[in-house]
């Protein structure tokens, strides 16, 4: 099974890209990274002074990623998979049955830690959105206005912060892989990016 990487600065696209290709490719199986966000006291005490603390990869739950990637891999019938609700910041679990329909099948991995995760980034697919700050700000303001409670100036503080830390720590995983960069709303590139993946998918079939 082949595993699209979508990750991108807060606001670039990450969600939209993958909802668009998990209706091209209907069969793929889509993972969250921020599903994964912990609702531990110790995380909500340390979000009361640090504030770009959901940004960072302290607060998600690494290993429960992990294992649930590992489990798709394994082609294990029933996955555990987790959760988070924004508005209460709570974290629950549920087990679904998954159809597995060979090579030509798609994992996609979405979300700001995808690329952290010390999966083997030489054998998966690749792709860092990319947008104007000012259009991704507008667009965090939105998100988190209707699904997080958030007003606008927690909003922005924690924005910036979670930009410059993004932008700080993709380097090293550009540097070192074969990357993609996508600004999503970018037809072409977008059509360019499916006739690549159907491609893919084609060949790993016919193997």
């Amino acid at each position: 099974m082949k595993t699209i990487v979508i990750t991108g600065a807060s606001g670039s696209g990450k969600s939209y890209l993958s909802n668009k290709l998990s209706k091209v490719f209907y069969n793929s199986i889509v993972i969250k990274t921020d599903s994964y966000y912990r609702d531990s006291i110790l995380i909500r005490f340390l979000s009361l002074f640090i504030c770009d603390i959901y940004d960072r990869p302290l607060s998600i739950k690494k290993k429960e990623l992990i294992r649930t990637i590992i489990s798709i891999y394994n082609k294990d019938r029933l996955v555990s998979f987790n959760n988070y609700d924004f508005i209460r910041r709570r974290s629950t679990k549920s087990k679904s049955n998954i159809n597995y329909m060979g090579d030509s099948q798609f994992l996609i991995l979405e979300g700001i830690f995808a690329h952290r995760l010390g999966l083997n980034y030489q054998d998966t697919i690749n792709i860092v959105c990319e947008e104007d700050k000012e259009i991704c700000f507008i667009r965090r303001i939105k998100r988190d206005q209707l699904e997080r409670g958030r007003d606008n100036r927690d909003v922005l503080k924690k924005f910036n912060k979670s930009w410059y830390l993004f932008y700080k720590n993709v380097k090293k995983y550009i540097n070192g892989n074969d990357v993609l960069s996508l600004n999503t709303v970018d037809k072409i590139s977008y059509n360019d990016l499916v006739l690549n993946l159907q491609n893919q998918k084609k060949n790993n079939y016919e193997k």
